[in-house]
């Protein structure tokens, strides 16, 4: 043994034998330890293949097809096991503590050289940092509160009907109707936040590239929430972030530039103002105080909330508080328009509703069964995430679907496959069909609600999703009963499942309804 460790030309091949037995060892043991759940073999060893699935933008299409061969329950990485059952639901996404979200989600988070990673309310993995986050501000967005907001909305709303007005009915001209829902979400949360509008309506352009630059920045982590340490390696960290700045692009930064800029300035003047005793808040009429004022004036009043807490606030609103309610606008719209018989549908229920015209109001389009029914489909076929919400198992492992899943292990649904389970929704599950959350009780309603993972669920369930549904609600109900709408070639409408689940080419033409337009002469 010594005349072979002394001969060199001995000593390198045992070397790599020695690391490719270590190597073999290592994989033996990460395939073992989840060896008796279903799924592709490579997803066993490695999270390289579910990352190269999401770099193809149709992971939710694959990780459909993966469960229609494997089952409900199936191991897609070395560590990490999805489910397509919404009676799973309940067991992974509770209302207590004990299943903190993944590194996934670390991923999600902006960076800063100089105060690191961002985290914020929807991305933190420390659950005593979400309690900190969230309770300050839970009341903001509760459904009691919400009907507050709709002025705002109704202040966008006329500036949307003035460009369609001016823009498209007038010279009969096939546009982007997408893009637009897409400008007014973002126009209705600068209104809330900031108290002035981005201005993507006014221009009908993507001003300072902030819609570009979240598409980025989702392109560029998608991929990455598969893989977080990668994450790290490549830009959590002083080399990796002057890389990204010099050489490519740190999309993330450039929102939180914007988001640092509007709260210096929304500081600068209420300390004018205090100084000149004239300050208010921004509380005009029954508008009140936009969302970053009252942020401020939330965390100056509680010495136990981070100074940071109203940039990560701020810096949501601006990217999931926007994004994804014009994801949910655009789907529902796509799909009236794809089938008009359920448009059609929908607009007698306004009419003989005799809703406001031009703006409905919430406390009249709230519940009219066909709307909500609508809105809830557009909710279930298109969640604007599409990978899954990975949780971690605690100690003692759970059991999913009668699998047993070992404590430390990622679990997680993915919206688009959970929201399209054929035993909970209907063989027609892959179908717009509204009519699915009429035809039984209440309970039944509430039971296909709670079914969906478009929102989360549990401690995590979305923050803003009653403000989203406020703004849906009524811009659907405006444009249905004031606009006569007629898409034009449904095949163009595209799909990008970059974490966000990204849409375009929902081309239109539109005309004013001549009877609503009589009416309101």
């Amino acid at each position: 043994m010594q005349g072979i460790l002394r001969n060199p030309a001995l000593a390198i091949p045992l070397g790599i034998f020695l690391a490719l037995s270590l190597g073999i060892f290592q994989l033996w043991r990460t395939w073992r330890r989840l060896r008796h759940i279903p799924g592709p073999f490579p997803a066993s060893i490695t999270n390289f293949q579910r990352a190269q699935w999401v770099t193809t933008k149709r992971a939710h299409l694959i990780l459909q097809d993966v469960h229609e061969k494997y089952g409900e329950v199936v191991r897609i990485g070395p560590n990490t096991v999805v489910f397509s059952n919404p009676e799973a639901i309940p067991t992974v996404y509770t209302a207590r503590t004990g299943f903190p979200k993944s590194k996934f989600y670390a991923t999600l988070q902006a960076y800063n050289p100089k105060g690191g990673a961002l985290q914020a309310v929807f991305n933190t993995q420390d659950e005593d940092m979400h309690k900190r986050l969230k309770t300050p501000i839970a009341d903001l967005f509760t459904a009691k509160n919400v009907p507050a907001y709709e002025d705002r909305v109704d202040q966008v709303l006329a500036v949307l009907q003035e460009q369609l007005d001016a823009k498209f009915i007038m010279h009969d001209r096939v546009f982007e109707l997408g893009q637009w829902l897409q400008f007014f979400a973002f126009d209705v949360m600068g209104t809330l936040t900031f108290s002035e509008r981005y201005g993507f309506l006014e221009t009908g352009k993507d001003v300072g590239r902030m819609l570009s630059t979240i598409k980025e920045f989702m392109r560029s982590s998608a991929p990455l929430t598969q893989i977080p340490w990668l994450d790290w390696a490549l830009r959590k960290n002083r080399v990796g972030d002057w890389f990204q700045r010099t050489f490519a692009t740190q999309a993330s930064m450039g929102i939180l530039g914007f988001v640092g800029k509007a709260i210096a300035r929304k500081r600068a003047i209420a300390a004018q103002q205090k100084d000149e005793g004239t300050y208010h808040g921004d509380a005009k009429g029954r508008m009140g105080k936009d969302f970053l004022t009252r942020y401020i004036e939330v965390q100056e009043a509680d010495s136990e909330i981070p100074p940071w807490a109203p940039t990560a606030w701020t810096f949501s609103n601006v990217i999931a508080g926007s994004d994804s309610v014009g994801s949910l606008m655009r789907t529902t719209m796509f799909n009236l328009l794809a089938y008009p018989h359920t448009l059609d549908k929908l607009y007698n229920e306004l009419r003989s509703s005799n809703v406001s015209c031009p703006f409905p109001t919430y406390s009249e389009v709230r519940n009219l069964p066909y709307l909500d029914a609508c809105v809830l489909e557009g909710i279930r076929m298109h969640p604007p995430f599409a990978l899954p919400f990975e949780r971690i198992v605690p100690k003692g492992g759970i059991t999913v679907l009668q699998h047993f899943i070992p404590e430390g292990t990622a679990v997680g649904g993915s919206p688009y496959v959970v929201n399209r389970h054929k035993g909970t929704f209907g063989d027609d599950a892959e179908f717009w069909r509204p009519e699915r959350w009429l035809e039984k009780d209440d309970m039944h309603k509430k039971k296909l609600e709670s079914s969906m993972l478009t929102f989360g669920a549990g401690r995590r369930i979305c923050l803003g999703r009653y403000i989203g549904i406020l703004e849906i609600k009524k811009l659907i109900s405006f444009l249905i009963l004031n606009y006569d709408i007629r898409i034009v070639d449904p095949e163009k409408f595209e799909v990008e499942n970059s974490w966000f689940f990204f849409q375009k080419g929902l081309y239109a033409r539109i005309q004013k309804r001549l009877d609503v337009a009589h009416e309101s002469s």
